[in-house]
């Protein structure tokens, strides 16, 4: 091999079709209208979302921001924001690409960026004034140990 280059024959990976499951899911991905009420049977988000409810309790378990309250026969009830959050994560998996742990980091930190600090009510002091009023406090301190 001494005096020829060695070459490496790169393959180009054909694009293969997405598992039926998940192709029927991306062409479902057109808005929903949630109707008006206060609670969701997960049977009914399952409908509106087009998802089985399978998948939805798993969500439960992988993304803290999907808690829907028990009745007290301990059916799941979701709320609009409930409904509102399983329509992301769905859009973020099936119509994004991500994977669950990103649509978590990714849902996540938009949590954290619309609450973000507020400024302290103290009014504004320029640094001028500050360096004045230490002037003084050190002349005060001054006239106090001379005596």
């Amino acid at each position: 091999m001494a005096g020829k280059a060695a070459t490496r024959t790169v393959h180009s990976k054909r694009a293969k079709p997405l598992p039926p499951a998940r192709a029927r899911l991306t062409r479902h991905l057109e808005p929903v209208a949630i109707p008006e009420k206060l609670y969701f049977r997960i049977g009914e988000v399952s409908e509106l979302c087009r998802l089985p409810a399978s998948v939805l309790r798993f969500w439960e378990s992988e993304f803290p921001q999907l808690k829907p309250v028990k009745s007290n026969t301990g059916q799941r009830m979701y709320r609009r924001q409930d409904v509102e959050t399983v329509l992301r994560i769905r859009d973020l998996l099936y119509g994004r690409g991500f994977t669950i742990a990103g649509a978590r980091h990714f849902l996540g930190s938009e949590k954290k960026a619309g609450r973000s600090q507020a400024s302290l009510p103290f009014p504004s002091v320029r640094a001028s004034r500050l360096s004045l009023i230490r002037n003084e406090v050190q002349q005060l301190a001054e006239l106090l140990n001379r005596r």
